[in-house]
């Protein structure tokens, strides 16, 4: 198509590409939660694909700079809220604070881009550049610990894609994306890429079909659950006079729900450590001893080691009463659970010095919760985000549980975001979930990633519902990223065999 093309290769070579393209990525993250305008990645990451081509190594790195860092800047513009409304910090330094994660984040774009420039890729753009891309969603979940957010994949959870995700995980579903939103716009350019186009649809349909396996079974067991949600306010959840009376509000909300399968409370409900609350958790164990329930709440723990003059403190989860078990959360937030170069950071700003900001990691091979006569796979806020880690703890387990406080992300997207990712571990998993959280979004999600029942944001209540337990491993859980990698490397194989020829 002539026009198309001539159109395309004055917008390359136009001054202002750099502004289109970092507009492009602060559009893309209107294709998540809570807009769900998922066809608007198709649309800002084909189009992204296309004005890449034919540049040198160079101009390509930085223009996918400007493209990682639109998508950054506003897709975690959430991080200002928790950096200045509760971190003190103030705008003019939280927002370049901001802006400097978002260029870290770009820098995966411009490591891509130039790669994609240097040896030619372009040529072969349907087989290298969806890999590459994928390649730093993957790169972006667990360097320097993992920022795993803003993957293509969740957007498209309510779509015939999310049928891979029990597959090849989100990143799969990610992978299928961006090749279907090159294949639409190499298409537009040329029409000899129309067999490209003619896979893409192909892999739609396909995931249509695949929505009727069921790769998972449930066992017969279920529970009835109560999701308590305190709704207590960030800026006071850690000041000392708050203590008591957060543990009141919870017991009182708690006051009608013993004698269901399970009562649980969210992230750090209770804001002491486990060995200043021994009477409160008395109270409760012996209520849900009396009343044949579960409970299980989030609560730091202290242990210390005299003999090696050190302590450690975990931000843990509890079961009492009809269930047992303690773990210990493993991947830690970054300036929010620990400070990296502590001894340097520590005291320059408020947002150092937050309270709760010295826990230790959690070690790797900790066994689910026993609640009733379930294992309750156990995640705290940010690990969900980690489909590696889920998948482990999902295969040793009957049903998930997250527990997590958006707090300290206020009224922004960042909740939505977050909630959309349980959603993809539930799908890729094949296990129902439960999440408990402060202040919303608390809900049961099902073992297809569907929201059986939730609760709204900033609301003081309970969320009954009940949860199913499932046996079985998808293939995901059995063989985790290694698929999609493989199928990355070879595709990048096979588009550097033909970049000598290919022009599609």
């Amino acid at each position: 198509m002539p026009a198309i093309n001539s159109f395309l290769e004055k917008i390359r070579s136009h001054r202002l590409l750099p502004l289109l393209m970092l507009a492009l990525g602060a559009l893309t993250p209107l294709c998540f939660a809570p807009f769900g305008l998922w066809p608007v990645a198709l649309f800002t990451i084909g189009l992204a694909g296309e004005l890449l081509r034919g540049h040198s190594p160079a101009r390509t790195a930085w223009l996918g700079f400007c493209h990682g860092f639109g998508l950054w800047a506003y897709g975690a513009s959430w991080l200002y809220v928790s950096i200045h409304d509760y971190g003190y910090t103030p705008p003019w330094l939280a927002i370049p604070m901001v802006g400097l994660v978002a260029s870290v984040m770009g820098l995966f774009f411009a490591l891509a881009g130039f790669v994609y420039a240097r040896f030619r890729l372009d040529r072969a753009a349907l087989l290298t550049l969806p890999a590459l891309w994928i390649g730093g969603e993957w790169l972006r979940s667990w360097l320097l610990t993992g920022f795993p957010w803003l993957f293509t994949g969740y957007a498209f959870i309510d779509t015939p894609l999310a049928a891979y995700a029990p597959v090849l995980g989100v990143f799969g579903v990610s992978l299928i994306a961006v090749f279907s939103a090159q294949a639409v716009f190499r298409t537009l350019a040329d029409r000899k890429s129309w067999p490209a186009l003619a896979v893409a649809v192909a892999l739609w349909i396909t995931g249509l079909a695949l929505q009727q396996v069921p790769w998972t079974q449930p066992t017969g067991e279920h529970l009835s659950v109560s999701i308590v949600q305190g709704n207590i306010p960030q800026e006071s959840k850690w000041q000392l006079e708050w203590r008591d009376k957060t543990v009141d509000i919870y017991r009182e909300l708690s006051k009608s729900e013993w004698g269901r399968d399970l009562v649980i409370w969210p992230e750090a409900a209770i804001p002491m450590f486990y060995h200043e609350a021994i009477p409160a958790l008395m109270e409760m164990r012996e209520n849900a001893l009396v009343s044949h329930s579960a409970f299980v709440t989030g609560i730091p723990f202290m242990e210390v080691n005299e003999r090696a003059q050190e302590f450690h403190i975990y931000n843990s989860i509890l079961a009492e009463g009809e269930g047992s078990g303690l773990y210990f959360k493993q991947r830690l937030v970054p300036f929010g659970e620990y400070i990296p170069l502590e001894a340097w950071l520590r005291g320059t700003l408020p947002f150092f010095d937050m309270p709760m900001t010295s826990f230790t990691a959690g070690g790797p091979d900790q066994a689910p919760l026993q609640v009733q006569k379930m294992k309750l796979g156990p995640m705290i806020c940010y690990e969900i985000a980690y489909p590696d880690l889920v998948r482990k703890i999902a295969g040793q387990s009957d049903v998930l549980a997250t527990i997590s406080n958006d707090g300290w992300f206020g009224n922004s997207i960042g909740p939505y975001q977050h909630f959309e990712m349980v959603r993809m571990r539930a799908k890729e998993t094949g296990r129902e979930v439960i999440r408990a959280t402060n202040n919303g979004i608390s809900a049961i999600i099902d073992s297809q990633g569907k929201v059986r029942e939730h609760a709204p944001q900033f609301k003081r209540l309970v969320l009954r519902a009940s949860v199913n337990g499932y046996r079985g491993l998808t293939p995901y859980v059995v063989l985790g990223n290694a698929p999609v990698l493989l199928l990355c490397a070879l595709l990048l194989a096979l588009g550097w065999r033909r970049r000598k020829t290919a022009t599609v």
